[in-house]
C-alpha cells in the first residue's frame, strides 16, 4: 500500500501509519498494488471540507472519499475488476481514494479514551482505509463486521488498544511479505522479494531488497526486515515469511547468518507463485551454524 503523504501543519508523526495501511489490505486480502492519498490537516480544514462536501458544520476526526464504486454488499476483496479501474500509471497502483485526518481532534480524543496518539492516528487510518474498501457501520451488523476488521489489522501492526500486539497468522504472514516485495528495488536481476518479520512480541517488520549498479552492495529483504527491527531496538524474533515474484526464496548464506546472529531457531516461511508456501527452521537451513554462543 503506497500513503501519498500531504501535511497542512506540518506535523510529524510518530506512528507506523505505512503498516497499518499494508496490513489492512492484507486483512482484506488484497493483492494488488493499492495506493491512498492522505491529509493530514486541522479542524478549521476539516470543518470547512465537511460543511462543503457533506453538509455537516462542524469538524470530525477523519473524512475518506472512495475512488471505487462498489456493488451493494460486496467490498475490495471481491472487486478486483473495479479496483483496475483506478489504476494510476505513474503511481504504479490503484488508487482507493482520499482520507482527511484531523491531527488537533486525534489528540482530544487520544486524551479522552486514554491511550497514545499513535494508536489514535493508526486506528484512524485504519478505520478510514477499511471505508475506502467498501466497509460501513450504518447498521450494527456492518459495524461489527468492520470493528472486526480494523482490530484484525491494528493487531497485525502491532497497535491494539494498549499498544500491544496481535500476532498474525502465517497466511498474513506471508501476505504481508507480498505486499513487501511490491516495494521491490530490483532493475538488475528482476527478482523481487519481500519479506515479514515477526518479532517475539508479536510486531511485524517489513523489508524488500534493494539492488544496487555496484552488485555486492545488494541488501537482501531479510536483512532489509532485519536491520529496520534492530534499528529501532527490537532483537527477538519467532519468523519470517520470505516472497518472491520467481523460485522459491530461500534465504541466502549471508541472511542465514544474519538470522542466526539474533534468532537461531527461528521459523522460516517462503511464498511465492501463486500463493505456494514452505515451512522450514533456521537449523535446517544452517546445521553446524555459529553464532555469538560460540565466541569467548
Amino acid at each position: 500500500m503506497k500513503i501519498e503523504w500531504e501535511s497542512r501543519n506540518m506535523v510529524t508523526v510518530d506512528a507506523p501509519l505505512e503498516l497499518v495501511a499494508m496490513c489492512c489490505q492484507a486483512a482484506e486480502g488484497v493483492t494488488l498494488p493499492c495506493a491512498v492519498h492522505v491529509l493530514l490537516t486541522d479542524d478549521e480544514e476539516i470543518h470547512r471540507i465537511n460543511r462543503e462536501m457533506r453538509d455537516v458544520d462542524r469538524a470530525t476526526d477523519v473524512l475518506s472519499f472512495p475512488s471505487v464504486n462498489y456493488r451493494p454488499g460486496t467490498t475490495a476483496r471481491s472487486s478486483e475488476k473495479r479496483l483496475r479501474r483506478e489504476w494510476d500509471p505513474e503511481l504504479g497502483a490503484c488508487m482507493l481514494g482520499d482520507i482527511i485526518i484531523s491531527y488537533p481532534h486525534a489528540v482530544m480524543q487520544a486524551e479522552e479514551y486514554g491511550h497514545s496518539v499513535r494508536r489514535e492516528l493508526c486506528y484512524l487510518l485504519a478505520h478510514a482505509l477499511f471505508h475506502l474498501m467498501g466497509y460501513d457501520h450504518m447498521e450494527e451488523d456492518e459495524k461489527k463486521e468492520m470493528r472486526k476488521m480494523e482490530e484484525k489489522a491494528l493487531g497485525m501492526a502491532g497497535v491494539t488498544r494498549d499498544d500491544g500486539a496481535l500476532a498474525p497468522s502465517d497466511g498474513e504472514l506471508c501476505a504481508l511479505a507480498r505486499l513487501a516485495m511490491q516495494k521491490s528495488y530490483s532493475p538488475y536481476s528482476k527478482y523481487a522479494v519481500g519479506a515479514a518479520l515477526l518479532t517475539a512480541d508479536g510486531r511485524v517488520y517489513t523489508g524488500c531488497n534493494i539492488e544496487n549498479a555496484s552488485f555486492g552492495l545488494t541488501n537482501c529483504a531479510e536483512r532489509t526486515a532485519v536491520f529496520k527491527a534492530v534499528s529501532e531496538g527490537v532483537q527477538e524474533f519467532a519468523a519470517i515469511a520470505i516472497a518472491s515474484n520467481g523460485a522459491p526464496p530461500y534465504p541466502c548464506g549471508a541472511c542465514r547468518q544474519v538470522l542466526n546472529e539474533f534468532a537461531p531457531g527461528i521459523r522460516i516461511l517462503v511464498t511465492w507463485g501463486e500463493n505456494q508456501m514452505e515451512e522450514t527452521t533456521l537449523p535446517q537451513l544452517l546445521p553446524h551454524s555459529f553464532g555469538p554462543k560460540d565466541l569467548p
